[in-house]
């Protein structure tokens, strides 16, 4: 299935892509794309089954499509783990897999501007194969019960600000901004990824294609991903992966590095996954909003 989340920031209802391709609400079904549902295969098959009665209602053209999950628990970020990345930034790959931590409040969706943050020069994209978990794991065993454990799989930008990452000490302060991790447009379901370890992953900034590369490159595949970020911590139905993202990044190229500025517009795709497009905008204005 390809299931999304639709309306105004904060007051998304679910809905899902029928076999037509035609958007329709889930509300009458189930309250939302979370967790709970990723966890229950009972309540995946009232969905499933209320997709393909096509009797759902319709979403109205012109409805904002949000993030396709609700806001994550944890959302955890791998670092180079791509032997392209690896290349073009002159670094090995570790032998133990990099882990950082994003805020939940870095979530967007897919069509939602991103926001540079004040004073950024240095704003950087990586398109990313993430990974939602539906399954409690905790000191995982294997790579099976890992990917046992997959309530679906989504296209991602883990952008960065990289002179806040440079600055050290840790790289949080670069990954951590508002709409820094846009998600979606859908949820696909692992029944309709055959193999998260062969898909093709690409982004362009204003049509320019700056990253193309295939999850086949990993230097630690999704289920060894899930099984070692189990024994550092728990993770619990909702949370996000963000897996990697492979060569072509701003600061990868040679200077003049072409990173983000006001007006440009990057589109990620990841193969099945659908792709994202969102415009690159100053900060807002401060305070409460």
């Amino acid at each position: 299935m390809k299931l999304l989340r639709v309306g105004p920031p904060g007051r998304e209802r679910p809905a899902g892509l029928d076999a037509d391709g035609v958007l329709r609400d889930l509300s009458p079904v189930v309250p939302e794309i979370d967790g709970d549902l990723l966890g229950d295969p009972v309540r995946l098959r009232v969905v499933r089954e209320a997709l393909a009665a096509g009797v759902l209602p319709l979403v109205p053209d012109g409805t904002r499509i949000g993030p396709p999950v609700a806001r994550p628990g944890k959302v955890i970020g791998i670092g180079l783990n791509y032997e392209d990345h690896a290349e073009e930034a002159g670094a090995q790959i570790p032998d133990e897999p990099v882990v950082f931590l994003k805020p939940s409040t870095s979530v967007s969706g897919p069509y939602d501007p991103v926001e540079l943050p004040p004073g950024s020069t240095t704003s950087d994209h990586e398109v990313e194969l993430g990974v939602v978990v539906g399954r409690r794991l905790t000191r995982c065993a294997s790579v099976e019960e890992a990917l046992a454990a997959v309530g679906g799989y989504l296209t991602a930008d883990d952008l960065s600000e990289r002179s806040r990452i440079a600055a050290g000490p840790t790289w949080a302060k670069g990954k951590c901004a508002d709409t820094f991790t846009p998600i979606g447009p859908w949820l696909v379901t692992p029944d309709e990824v055959a193999d998260p370890q062969a898909l093709s992953l690409e982004l362009w900034v204003d049509g320019e294609r700056r990253q193309c590369g295939s999850t086949a490159r990993m230097a630690h595949g999704v289920g060894a991903l899930l099984a070692y970020v189990s024994t550092l911590m728990t993770l619990e139905p909702g949370d996000l992966l963000l897996t990697g993202t492979p060569g072509g990044v701003a600061a990868g190229r040679p200077e003049p590095r072409p990173f983000l500025r006001e007006g440009q517009v990057v589109e990620a795709e990841v193969q099945g996954l659908g792709r994202q497009r969102t415009p690159v905008v100053e900060p807002a204005l401060t305070g409460a909003r």
